[in-house]
């Protein structure tokens, strides 16, 4: 039984603002603040996903130290505009 979008949205936000690294903390839980109750099932399927990712790669791709996943790209845009991604 899949849970209700309710609970689903209640828990992510409780995960993008317990990280691990503030950095991290402040982007995805801003994010999930601001936008993350406009989204799609399938963007919520994508924001889900690229929090699954460790946040040292996150950092990473964001501040453009590597090139991030192509899978993850389009999410990473909507979550940080201002990444050089």
């Amino acid at each position: 039984m899949s849970e209700p979008r309710e609970v689903r949205l209640k828990r992510l936000k409780i995960r993008a603002w317990r990280r691990g690294i503030k950095e991290m903390d402040l982007l995805l839980g801003g994010f999930a603040d601001r936008e993350m109750a406009d989204l799609s099932a399938a963007e919520l399927d994508a924001f889900e996903a690229l929090m699954e990712e460790a946040d040292q790669d996150l950092l990473r791709w964001v501040t453009g130290l590597e090139p991030a996943p192509e899978g993850h790209l389009p999410m990473l845009r909507r979550v940080a505009p201002e990444a050089r991604l």
